[in-house]
């Protein structure tokens, strides 16, 4: 029985062949930074804690990938790769910049596509016009920082949009044919267990195609390490069993066709400023998988339930 709708199997079937995702710095800022919508950004971001060591913005986006492909060509010599825009907010500049940035990624050779990161108060109308098009050529897939569907949580990680600005991208975007993949963090401070399995009834509710699931994370020399320093009863940070169990719920709350490409995200043990869980990825995956053959649980069990 499949537990869930895995991203890998989803990516090759509708690739044809298997892909990678390159990441790249494109040098993009954030209006989360520069004042358009605030300073200071999200309250734990710190861009280190995703970034691979060759996504550096003096490179150039050619440099990068031809970097990334050499770094997993070793294992993979067939492989085609997805450009992912991924650091700060990838459509926040001039159209001719973003239509400059996305086909010089698309002229390296063995790049099949462009995932493109970005805020869901950053999709103007003309730029969705241009990505409709050119989904039409290649695979674009593009990926909102929702992180939380409670305007009350946003406003309090200083995010800057609201979920109103979120429902109206996803909508505008899937509109034009244009897979949308969120990210959404799951135990953000004055959240509960039941606000966060409500979220998966609200997004199981938009047009989305891929999720990404990750927990609390608190880095080093964040505005949200310091509020938690300060106060730390306004924080759940979770066991690896407790966030194993709230997944699984949320999973079998989800719409069965949504496609799951992460539960956790790892930062470098260095950047934390409190104890990880020491668990790889897949390793949490497969005590995720383990768990959820035990409870006889899958994706879309409980979906529809009220």
């Amino acid at each position: 029985m499949q537990l869930y709708n895995e991203y890998g199997p989803w990516m090759a079937q509708r690739m044809g062949c298997k892909v990678q995702k390159i990441s790249i710095n494109a040098g993009f800022t954030c209006p989360n930074r520069d004042g358009t919508v605030g300073t200071g950004g999200c309250t734990y971001c710190n861009n280190q804690t995703f970034n691979p060591a060759y996504c550096e913005t003096q490179k150039g986006v050619t440099q990068q990938l031809e970097e990334g492909k050499l770094f997993f060509r070793r294992k993979y010599p067939t492989m085609k790769y997805l450009a992912y825009f991924q650091a700060y907010t990838n459509t926040y500049g001039s159209l001719d910049l973003l239509r400059a940035k996305y086909e010089e990624a698309l002229r390296v050779p063995d790049v099949v596509g462009l995932v493109i990161g970005t805020r869901p108060d950053c999709m103007p109308d003309p730029l969705l016009d241009y990505l409709e098009k050119l989904n039409r050529q290649h695979t674009v897939i593009v990926e909102y920082g929702v992180e939380s569907i409670y305007d009350r949580t946003l406003q309090r990680i200083n995010r800057g949009h609201t979920q109103a600005q979120s429902v109206d991208a996803i909508r505008r975007t899937a509109a034009r044919g244009i897979p949308v993949g969120i990210h959404v963090i799951l135990g953000l401070p004055g959240e509960s267990n039941e606000m966060i399995l409500n979220e998966a009834k609200v997004l199981s509710g938009l047009p989305i195609t891929t999720l990404k699931l990750h927990q609390i994370q608190l880095i080093r020399g964040t505005r949200m390490a310091e509020e938690y320093a300060e106060c730390p009863a306004d924080f759940h940070l979770f066991s690896v069993d407790e966030y194993i169990d709230l997944v699984i719920e949320f999973i079998c709350l989800l719409r069965p066709d949504i496609v799951l490409e992460r539960f956790v995200s790892q930062s470098p043990a260095s950047l934390l400023a409190t104890p990880g869980w020491g668990l790889k990825n897949y390793e949490f995956t497969e005590k995720l998988r383990k768990r959820m053959v035990e409870r006889n649980m899958w994706q879309g069990k409980l979906f529809g339930q009220s």
